[in-house]
């Protein structure tokens, strides 16, 4: 990303963890600009990372290479619309939902356009995301994206923009499922006779360790879930239940829901 200027509309929770992972990753601070109305926004951006801010979108994007579109969305389309494009320019999204040929018809057609779909961990540099590129974007560019949100934790690329969906209900919206169970677990640590904190505290570290050992070891989960579930054993019996209770099914359920209601969503904000 050696002399590519990267600009951020918007800059919320994402645009900040975003650049404050490219700084931590080395990109320097002089080649990042963020444009927000909000003044006391942009003060704390320049106190916290010493970047340019400005006021006004169309400066932003005329003086960067890259601009990243981390607004609401459904603020993206008045956003993208006041825009005049100029040649050459990368277009990231992390707006969720909306179609990559919406956003490009709003920026007036034939962009350069990625659409990433991270999630919540990124604020943490712990984050996934999917990223899908137009038929627009070079290879070069699809380099620098993929730096961009790297910064912040794992990335795939998809080959249909369809696929986007499918990540949104797996790691989009998989946050929410974890910490579900952690709740679930912490609540079933105290009616067991745990005091509050203790529960919480073994939920929220059993689940870290876990994930943990499934990235570090790069087993399958499946493996990893035989090689702690001993027969007759107490994990036996846990999982048996699970299976039973249909634990499987739901989440197939759950995860086509979330699908289909991402499907939605893009038809409604994308008009």
């Amino acid at each position: 990303m050696d002399n590519q200027r990267i600009g951020f509309i918007g800059a919320g929770n994402m645009a900040r963890s975003l650049i404050g992972g490219l700084i931590s990753s080395g990109v320097n601070a002089d080649s990042i600009y963020a444009a927000d109305p909000n003044s006391e926004t942009r003060q704390s951006l320049e106190e916290d990372f010493s970047i340019t801010t400005l006021s006004d979108n169309q400066k932003l994007n005329d003086e960067c290479d890259v601009v990243v579109f981390a607004v609401k969305p459904q603020a993206l389309k008045d956003v993208a619309t006041a825009i005049k494009t100029k040649d050459g320019t990368l277009y990231l999204t992390v707006a969720a939902g909306i179609p990559s040929e919406s956003l490009d018809r709003w920026l007036n057609s034939n962009n350069a356009i990625v659409r990433a779909m991270p999630n919540t961990p990124a604020l943490v540099l712990s984050g996934a995301s999917g990223l899908y590129a137009n038929s627009h974007v070079s290879d070069d560019q699809k380099e620098i994206a993929e730096s961009i949100l790297r910064a912040v934790g794992l990335t795939v690329w998809v080959d249909k923009e369809k696929q986007l969906d499918a990540v949104t209900a797996l790691s989009g919206s998989g946050p929410a499922y974890f910490f579900m169970v952690m709740e679930a677990m912490e609540k079933a640590g105290q009616e067991l006779g745990l005091p509050a904190e203790t529960a919480r505290l073994l939920a929220i570290q059993t689940g870290f360790g876990a994930s943990k050992l499934a990235l570090e070891i790069e087993e399958d989960p499946a493996i990893l879930r035989q090689q702690v579930t001993s027969p007759g054993g107490t994990t036996e019996q846990a999982i048996k239940t699970f299976e039973e209770q249909g634990l499987r099914q739901m989440f197939k359920q759950a995860m086509t829901a979330a699908r289909d209601r991402s499907e939605e969503l893009a038809q409604e904000l994308g008009q």
